[in-house]
């Protein structure tokens, strides 16, 4: 049974009720994993991701695919400074299971992803991060608004007053860095990024 507070003030109380949500599943959506998050309090820079995929629901832990290793790769971070640096969650915490075409994994739907939005809500007020970063294009547009990656990735911009550093969806099923002009990008993005990192020591 789903659980939510009218207000926490622990972190930690707010990921056990976040670890028990079934509310996309009493809502009747088809989800195939229970919530999926990994972090501590006093972390200072937060990763949103879309949803986790097929090896994140087996291993409960966020970023543990290929598409996990690419973005750790383009940090120049291991495993452990990367879970260390840190805080994983994502706009939707459950996964969603294969798209209806078998190419890919669903996408949520704007009523799952509104649903999901509480624990973020509350994370975000909870963790006050000094670093947010969304990655790909649901997060993104979780935050900034609905612009394209073009207009977002290589810039940087501001949550009431935190940084948010957009980055691509690392995934080998997505073309958009076949372009030269959208590498570019994702060099300028990681680059303001490791600039931010640095800011935080």
């Amino acid at each position: 049974m789903t659980r939510r507070r009218s207000s926490y003030r622990s972190l930690l109380s707010l990921q056990r009720d976040n670890r028990a949500c079934r509310a996309c599943i009493e809502a009747g959506y088809p989800l195939e994993s229970p919530p999926v998050f990994e972090g501590r309090p006093g972390q200072r820079a937060y990763m949103l991701g879309q949803a986790p995929g097929v090896v994140e629901a087996e291993e409960r832990r966020p970023w543990r695919g290929r598409a996990g290793k690419t973005l750790r790769a383009w940090l120049g971070l291991d495993e452990d400074a990367f879970y260390t640096t840190f805080y994983c969650a994502s706009v939707t915490r459950c996964y969603p299971g294969k798209a209806p075409s078998g190419r890919g994994d669903r996408t949520p739907t704007p009523r799952e992803q509104q649903l999901c939005s509480f624990w973020f809500d509350w994370e975000l007020e909870l963790l006050r991060p000094q670093l947010i970063v969304p990655v790909g294009g649901l997060a993104v547009r979780r935050l900034v608004g609905h612009l394209p990656l073009l207009d977002c990735v290589g810039t940087r911009w501001e949550l009431e007053g935190t940084p948010v550093v957009p980055l691509p969806h690392p995934s080998g099923a997505s073309g958009w860095l076949n372009s030269r002009e959208n590498r570019a990008r994702l060099d300028r993005a990681v680059a303001l990024l490791r600039a931010e990192l640095e800011r935080l020591g």
